[in-house]
């Protein structure tokens, strides 16, 4: 039924409860998976000079968090002897770069935890899950706590 599940991890505990739903789905359905990791490179510009982080700080730290998030997810995967793809990917919203990668691998499925942690992001613009509910031309299951 689902051949390819998109499956966005950001080292939350709902998107580990995520993970757990998407090992079952490609364990009935011999689906494939790709997990993401999204990663705004200009999430910030022009904040001043008492900025506590610079760019170059912001992406490793970034990076860092992406290569643990998808550690996680690789290894679950790999551990249940399904095979994974993992890509971070660069968007100026979350949520664009979840569809757009969606679109690109040819995804059926994206399956995402409900209230990951996104810091200002979240306050600022909402939920990213919210916003890939409202934009999605695909089937989306919300994993919730």
């Amino acid at each position: 039924m689902f051949k390819h599940l998109l499956l966005p991890a950001d080292g939350s505990d709902n998107a580990q409860r995520a993970i757990v739903k998407a090992l079952g789905l490609a364990q009935a359905f011999h689906s494939r998976v790709t997990a993401i990791y999204v990663v705004d490179p200009y999430a910030f510009t022009g904040v001043g000079a008492d900025f506590a982080y610079s760019q170059a700080e912001y992406l490793s730290a970034a990076a860092d968090e992406a290569k643990a998030a998808l550690e996680q997810a690789r290894d679950a995967f790999t551990a249940a002897g399904i095979p994974v793809d993992t890509a971070l990917v660069e968007a100026h919203s979350i949520h664009k770069g979840i569809l757009a990668k969606a679109k690109e691998v040819g995804a059926d499925l994206i399956v995402m935890g409900s209230h990951g942690k996104r810091g200002l992001e979240k306050l600022v613009l909402g939920s990213v899950t919210s916003q890939v509910l409202s934009h999605a031309h695909l089937p989306v299951l919300v994993v919730r706590d």
